[in-house]
């Protein structure tokens, strides 16, 4: 069964309302405050995250830090209720990218919880391929999300050192590997993960503005599964992981 995280400082009415319809859709209902030990003592993956955001939330932004941190890992899905003024400030703590859908007070509790479950059942995350994404650009990490989401579970990292943490205690299908990236580039990232016995054999695809010859041989010796440009049409991008993935389901049935 699915389930949903709502993150609320109050137990109100609502609170209730919005539990109550959650489980009508056949949906475990857990509460929590916005808080890093109440959160960690979730035991189950969480599916989804709701936040009620109030004035008191606003003020736990170590807290806030945390889930941004937690989604943007375990690839959670963020909605969050809260006023013009109060969404506008959580959205400076956790990026645009992670919240799903924002919902100003006052809601339709029914038109909520619809919105969110229709979201899920499109976009979730049950038998998709794990991507993860690794660009220091927040645009382009939104855009590649955006085009592979339907089809594709996407965790994203705006850092090379972002991606190193996440591929310690997770293992993607596939990782989509900018080059230019400051402190750690893309061939430092490969580098690393090709040196890493746990984790040597994921799949990674460049996705970058370096279409330079000498760039392309440097990185062609770490053996990444493919090298594409940023300036690609979508569809192609998306063709070209579509067909890596086929490529390996065709192998995988006859038995190569």
């Amino acid at each position: 069964m699915q389930n949903v995280v709502i993150v609320s400082e109050i137990q109100s009415y609502l609170i209730i309302s919005l539990k109550d319809w959650f489980e009508r859709a056949e949906y475990e209902v857990i509460t929590s405050k916005a808080d890093i030990d109440a959160i960690n003592q979730i035991e189950e993956p969480i599916g989804i995250l709701l936040l009620y955001v109030d004035e008191k939330m606003v003020e736990e932004q170590q807290a806030l830090n945390y889930i941004k941190d937690k989604a943007a890992e375990e690839d959670i899905p963020i909605f969050a209720i809260g006023d013009a003024d109060e969404l506008g400030t959580v959205e400076k703590i956790i990026s645009k990218n992670l919240i799903r859908q924002k919902f100003q007070r006052p809601i339709n509790v029914s038109e909520v919880v619809t919105s969110i479950t229709g979201y899920e059942k499109k976009y979730g995350r049950q038998n998709k391929k794990k991507i993860l994404v690794v660009d220091d650009s927040g645009t382009m990490l939104r855009n590649v999300k955006g085009w592979l989401e339907e089809s594709y579970q996407v965790t994203l990292a705006n850092s090379g050192a972002m991606a190193i943490k996440y591929l310690a205690t997770n293992r993607p299908d596939l990782v989509l590997l900018d080059y230019e990236m400051p402190v750690v580039d893309g061939k430092q990232v490969l580098e690393m993960i090709r040196g890493e016995h746990e984790f040597a054999d994921i799949p990674v695809i460049f996705l970058t503005n370096k279409g330079d010859k000498e760039t392309i041989m440097d990185v062609m010796a770490l053996k990444p599964q493919g090298y594409l440009l940023k300036s690609m049409e979508p569809s192609q991008i998306i063709k070209s992981i579509d067909d890596f993935f086929e490529e390996i389901k065709r192998k995988e049935l006859a038995g190569i």
